[in-house]
């Protein structure tokens, strides 16, 4: 089994080596497996046709790119290369993740296909971290999306837990000990109504503009860039980009990584009030600095500015609301009061359809094994 995850704070912070806040779901995908004595892989996932990798076959293909069997092919390749031996089997898996949803179902399925592989063939010697460094390896190279590594982290340790991405190969991992059952909120994830499909563009666009910020300062990441000299430098920066969009982004960055922090820090403190007014920070920053709630290339597809709408004018002065994860489609978050729950959820499916408020829980373990 291998859980979706919640992001709770540093909204695209983690591909650029910064800190984040996240967590494990109650919604999982789980697999049920048994080796079948040959050099196929073969996983069989409900509503999805089979999928089949040979195990001596574990180059990357272009043709594959966003496929589910080519985070298979990236995923064995790795584990591989770490001197294991994996040998042909058959799963078949069902989900309850959401997909694109932004609750990270594709990290769940690499999570739980590393899983898999550590089980049968590794003696489950190969730690949770690793396992999300791999699932991370073959979104990047075989599944060709440049993502960071926080969506596979938050699956496969699962609970809550701060991230520092500071040195990718070794990033610090913390569980934040906060139980948030008690705090007499609930937390939503809504969805929007609109997907993911054709935007892997948009979410490129947001690497590639904070890499030219990092590149400005002689630097790869702006985890490398010292906001000072960042804030310093904004004219030099601007006359040389010519893309105020980039600066703005970057801007977003440094604040939106130290807030994931300064969450962390208001929860060990025990203080929910402060943690609900920066989640409300870290959502207003990246409606306008990060600019991931919708697609410039679609200006009239405004779903997830919708829903967040709704929350303000649902939630008043109360609660915390949020763009979830990748943003530009998908979901909202939002931490709505117990006793304004049932009337919230009920206003948002009457706007957006029935179901679209999914009110969810903590799950305390990442990815397992069930016996």
């Amino acid at each position: 089994s291998a859980p979706g995850r919640v992001e709770i704070g540093g909204n695209h912070t983690d591909h650029q080596h910064g800190c984040v806040l996240a967590a494990s779901l109650n919604l999982d995908v789980i697999g049920a497996v048994s080796l079948n004595g040959t050099d196929t892989i073969r996983i069989k996932s409900k509503g999805y046709p089979l999928d089949e990798v040979n195990i001596n076959e574990l180059e990357p293909d272009k043709a594959e790119y966003d496929k589910a069997k080519a985070l298979i092919r990236g995923i064995v390749k790795k584990f591989t290369d770490m001197g294991y031996t994996v040998k042909g089997f058959d799963a078949y898996t069902v989900s309850n993740v959401l997909k694109g949803s932004g609750m990270s179902s594709s990290a769940a399925f690499e999570v739980l296909v590393g899983t898999i592989i550590n089980g049968l063939f590794c003696n489950n010697e190969v730690d949770a971290v690793e396992i999300a460094k791999i699932g991370q390896f073959a979104e990047n190279v075989y599944f060709g999306k440049p993502s960071g590594l926080m969506d596979q982290m938050a699956s496969s340790v699962g609970a809550v837990v701060s991230i520092d991405f500071k040195d990718t190969e070794k990033p610090v991992v913390k569980k934040v000990d906060f139980d948030f059952t008690k705090t007499g909120y609930s937390l939503c994830i809504i969805d929007s109504g609109a997907d993911h499909a054709d935007l892997t563009s948009e979410y490129a666009d947001i690497t590639i503009e904070m890499r030219a910020v990092s590149n400005f300062f002689g630097k790869d990441y702006l985890r490398e860039v010292e906001k000072s000299e960042f804030m310093a430098r904004l004219s030099d920066l601007r006359a040389a980009l010519k893309n105020d969009r980039a600066v703005i982004r970057a801007l977003h960055y440094f604040n939106d990584s130290e807030r994931a922090n300064e969450e962390v820090a208001a929860l060990k403190n025990n203080d929910f009030e402060a943690f609900l007014k920066i989640i409300k920070k870290s959502g207003y920053s990246s409606y306008m600095y990060l600019q991931n709630v919708f697609a410039a290339s679609m200006p009239k597809d405004q779903a997830v500015s919708l829903t967040l709408a709704l929350c303000d004018e649902f939630l008043g002065e109360r609660g915390a609301y949020r763009v979830h994860g990748g943003g530009f489609a998908g979901t909202v978050q939002a931490f709505v009061p117990n006793d304004q729950l049932a009337e919230f959820k009920a206003k948002i499916d009457a706007v957006l359809g029935e179901g679209m408020c999914h009110v969810l829980a903590i799950r305390p373990i990442g990815g397992c094994e069930l016996k």
